[in-house]
């Protein structure tokens, strides 16, 4: 069976690209998180397709491309990125990608895109894009979150004394069947722990998670100088002081520019899905869609990655849309 391989660091954007393949085209899809663990994928025969983000930890799309071409693999590659400079569509043409799609991607932009390529028989020409959020509204939030995390991110470079890398946020409106696979991705994946902290305030309610992944711990307890061992209880602490700074900050940006003033819950760590999943299986129509906007933050000079993770419930977008009402008028 024909494969196609996703290559993004964005659990939200993996999903939202394999939403977007035909729902008639009869293959095998494969995730990967980084370039080599595409490598390692694709030496296994997982994908006829590549579809590759730019922008990635470990192995970059460019590396990913590059060791693709060194090792003359018969992958045809498609790349998916926000990166939207010229010399970036250039450098990954001349690396051997056979075409450049900017995010986010939908329906209609993927089956043209691997019809052009004979990748797929030819399909309607009415194909419909599934991307039911407003380019103009995700826009819109994309840049009030810009502003929020780069306060967020300010706040985590003073105290920490190092360089933070923003991430570009992926925004995007999710149906719940999609956060679990998320929220499933989280669980399975041994190497990160996770916690989410609710908030509310004005006819706006939503989850915030942030991941921290394993590796990373040892490198937070450098540079916040912690001398004990780094057992449970120390990542622990590490995770709740990390997730203290990065949800309040940026919700406190966020309600900020929105108008209004959020109440936070207890945090709740996620040691297990159970906990999440309870919440939203206690109000389904609560959690129909959801409006996820993911932000993943690296130290430099540091093998340190933090995700994180707001989800607004699809109601709250009413509120949030009238609030920023100002904004879209000249969009």
């Amino acid at each position: 069976m024909f494969s196609v391989l996703v290559c993004d660091d964005s659990m939200v954007a993996r999903k939202q690209v394999a939403k977007s393949l035909p729902q008639d085209w009869q293959v095998a899809v494969h995730f990967a998180r980084h370039g080599e663990e595409a490598m390692s994928l694709l030496k296994q025969g997982k994908g006829d397709l590549l579809l590759l983000d730019l922008n990635m930890p470990v192995m970059d799309g460019y590396a990913t491309l590059k060791a693709i071409q060194d090792a003359n693999m018969p992958v045809k590659t498609v790349v998916i990125s926000g990166d939207i400079q010229p010399e970036a569509h250039e450098r990954v043409m001349a690396l051997g990608a056979c075409d450049f799609i900017q995010k986010p991607v939908g329906v209609a932009t993927l089956t043209a895109t691997l019809t052009k390529h004979g990748l797929l028989a030819a399909h309607s020409e009415n194909v419909p894009d599934d991307s039911e959020l407003d380019p103009n509204i995700r826009d819109c939030y994309q840049e009030i979150t810009n502003i929020a995390m780069g306060r967020a991110g300010d706040h985590l470079a003073r105290i920490m004394n190092v360089f933070v890398h923003l991430p570009i946020p992926n925004v995007n409106l999710i149906e719940m069947s999609e956060l679990h696979m998320m929220l499933s991705d989280i669980e399975s994946h041994e190497e990160v722990t996770a916690v989410c902290q609710g908030f509310i305030g004005q006819g706006i309610r939503g989850e915030a998670l942030c991941i921290l992944s394993d590796s990373s711990f040892e490198d937070v307890a450098k540079i916040l100088d912690v001398k004990e061992q780094v057992d449970d209880r120390i990542q622990l602490e590490l995770l709740m002081d990390a997730a203290s700074i990065l949800i309040g900050t940026c919700l406190t940006g966020l309600a900020e520019q929105l108008d209004v003033v959020f109440s936070q819950g207890h945090p709740v760590v996620l040691g297990q899905h159970r906990v999440i999943t309870e919440l939203i299986a206690t109000n389904r129509s609560f959690w129909r869609r959801t409006l996820a906007i993911e932000l993943s933050y690296g130290l430099e000079g540091y093998d340190v990655r933090c995700d994180l993770i707001l989800l607004f419930t699809e109601d709250s977008m009413v509120t949030m849309n009238e609030k920023l009402a100002h904004l879209l008028e000249d969009l």
